[in-house]
């Protein structure tokens, strides 16, 4: 009997038990929707965390302040100004396998006419915009006369953007931060959040120098080349390990800490961190794609549980059939296509159930959704694996039964 006849036999035996087949197939379509579903809302975690990664800039290392004691209250990293502008000219002189940019961290009200915005302010240098590799929409970016002369000029971030100028350009406005009048002269492109959950463009950057002499002073002598942050980009082809390990030694040299003393800046490592935080992200999609195949089995089950009850209503009709000439292979591919069968349908239609429910979820819940041709043929592939692997059995005893027994079943 050729597969095209063994179908249609399936089908018409299928078709004599319609709630019975449906309520088989209701297994296999809850596996294969729950399989889609999952894997596409952790395709979509995970994609989220690749482009916060990306958003961050590639090969970079975070070198913070160190922290002070202000009436035994320990005020943590960036709270003591240990770093400065020399530091990061140092490390980018001595070191050629890295970028340094220093930064010097602060906040303020920023007024437009009558609107205002509380932002984050940083005092950058170029290299900054290079180390974060991050890119203008609109405008231009400072100039080595805006730098040494401590010019009143700022790059703003598309959120501060959005609240201060709606539609409106907003190169070449005036706006005040601490009274002081500032003028826009680029919009950075978007970036997003970061991978702690805070808002990349909530900020306005200007001169390490005007930072310094006219929004974030600081008070004494001694501090007035301090700052809080350097950001260090390894050049590509450098490992960046062994950056890490360069820059701690150049750092602890420059501050003259002796060998056991406990470093007076935080270095981390932001390719680790990105690393961890992707794998964990990766796990969790497999951990969540696995317990859904875990209905697919359930539905398996099910699908051989029926076939078993099957077999046992047509031991007559499988009797006659021997018969009258069937060979143990069409007995044995009958049933292995009715089981095939019912798990194929229910895998489509758990398919269309999926891919429905994965779409209503980014939707309405506003989640990262990504789906892909691979996880749909992966799921429909997974449900004829299920409908082979658990038809079989009762299939085969099917095909061993004496047909002098079977016509005398009762």
């Amino acid at each position: 009997m050729n597969l095209g006849a063994l179908l249609k036999v399936a089908l018409r035996a299928l078709a004599v038990n319609k709630l019975r087949s449906a309520l088989t197939m209701l297994g296999i379509i809850i596996g294969v929707g729950a399989v889609i579903v999952m894997i596409a809302v952790g395709a979509g975690a995970q994609a989220r965390v690749e482009e916060q990664i990306r958003s961050l800039g590639s090969n970079l290392l975070l070198v913070l302040s160190g922290a002070t004691t202000s009436g035994g209250v320990r005020l943590g990293f960036g709270s003591n100004l240990t770093l400065s502008e020399d530091d990061a000219t140092t490390l980018s002189r001595e070191l050629p396998e890295v970028i340094a940019a220093p930064a010097l961290r602060g906040s303020a009200q920023v007024v437009w006419g009558n609107l205002n915005w509380s932002t984050v302010i940083f005092g950058i240098t170029p290299e900054y915009l290079e180390v974060r590799q991050w890119e203008l929409a609109a405008g231009r970016s400072f100039e080595p006369a805006d730098m040494a002369g401590a010019a009143k000029v700022c790059l703003i971030g598309s959120t501060v953007a959005k609240q201060l100028f709606g539609g409106a350009d907003p190169v070449d406005q005036v706006i005040r931060i601490r009274r002081v009048p500032f003028t826009v002269i680029g919009v950075l492109e978007t970036k997003g959040q970061s991978m702690m959950g805070t808002d990349q463009d909530d900020l306005v950057l200007m001169p390490l120098s005007t930072a310094r002499k006219r929004v974030l002073g600081v008070g004494t002598l001694a501090k007035q080349r301090s700052v809080g942050t350097i950001w260090i980009k390894v050049r590509d082809g450098y490992d960046m390990k062994a950056a890490e390990e360069q820059v701690r030694r150049l750092l602890r040299q420059r501050h003259r800490l002796q060998p056991g003393q406990d470093d007076d800046f935080s270095l981390r490592n932001l390719a680790e961190v990105a690393s961890a935080q992707e794998a964990s992200s990766r796990v969790l999609a497999m951990l969540l794609a696995a317990v859904a195949s875990v209905s697919l089995v359930v539905g398996g089950i099910g699908i051989m549980n029926i076939m078993l009850v099957s077999v046992t209503e047509r031991t007559r009709e499988i009797g006659l059939r021997m018969a009258v000439g069937a060979r143990m292979r069409d007995i044995l591919g009958q049933f292995l296509v009715e089981a095939v069968t019912l798990s194929l349908i229910g895998g489509l239609v758990g398919v269309a159930l999926g891919v429905g429910s994965a779409f209503a979820i980014g939707q309405f819940a506003g989640w990262r959704i990504e789906l892909d041709f691979e996880a749909v043929a992966l799921a429909v592939a997974f449900a004829f694996a299920i409908g082979v692997f658990f038809g079989f059995y009762p299939a085969r005893k099917a095909a061993r039964l004496n047909p002098v027994e079977a016509l005398r079943f009762e």
